[in-house]
C-alpha cells in the first residue's frame, strides 16, 4: 500500500482537499494524511468553504480535524506532496536527507494558489483544480 501525505499552511484548506480526492482514487490501494506547516488550525474543522467546495464534488470534507506536521508524519509517508513552493521549501528545511527525495509539489511544476480570504469560486476553482491533479498520482479514475 503506497502512503501519501498532502502538506499546505495550516491544514485548513488545500491539503485536507487533496486527502480525500485522493483516497477516493485510489480506494483501498492508498493510504492518505494531510498536515500543515502551522498549527493555528490544530483539531478545527476544514474551512467551511473549502467543506462546501468538497460537498459540490461528491466530497465529505465535515470529519477533517487540522493536523501540523511532524518528523514521525514525514517519516510515515512515501511520498510527500505540498501544496506551493513556500510550503515545499519549508519541508525541505525540515526534512531529514531520507525525506528529501520524497518531496515533490502537488501540480508537479506549478503552485496549487491558497484560497484563503477569498470567496467560494476561488474555493470552488481550487478544489476543481485538486481533484483533476489526482491523475498526476493514482492512475485510476474516480470510483
Amino acid at each position: 500500500m503506497r502512503k501519501i501525505l498532502t502538506v499546505c499552511l495550516g491544514n485548513h484548506c488545500r491539503s485536507p482537499f487533496a486527502q480525500i480526492a485522493l483516497a477516493h482514487r485510489g480506494g483501498t490501494d492508498l493510504e492518505v494524511r494531510s498536515a500543515g506547516l502551522i498549527g493555528k488550525w490544530q483539531d478545527q474543522p476544514a474551512n467551511e468553504s473549502m467543506v462546501k467546495a468538497a460537498r459540490r464534488l461528491g466530497h465529505d470534507l465535515t470529519g477533517h480535524r487540522g493536523q501540523q506536521i511532524t518528523l514521525e508524519t514525514l517519516s510515515w509517508a512515501d511520498i510527500i506532496l505540498a501544496m506551493d513552493t513556500a510550503v515545499l521549501d519549508t519541508l525541505r528545511a525540515i526534512c531529514t536527507q531520507a525525506n528529501d527525495p520524497k518531496l515533490a509539489l502537488y501540480l508537479g511544476d506549478r503552485d496549487v494558489s491558497d484560497p484563503m480570504g477569498q470567496d467560494d469560486a476561488a474555493f470552488n476553482d481550487c478544489a476543481v483544480l485538486i481533484e483533476a491533479a489526482t491523475a498526476l498520482h493514482v492512475g485510476r479514475p474516480p470510483q
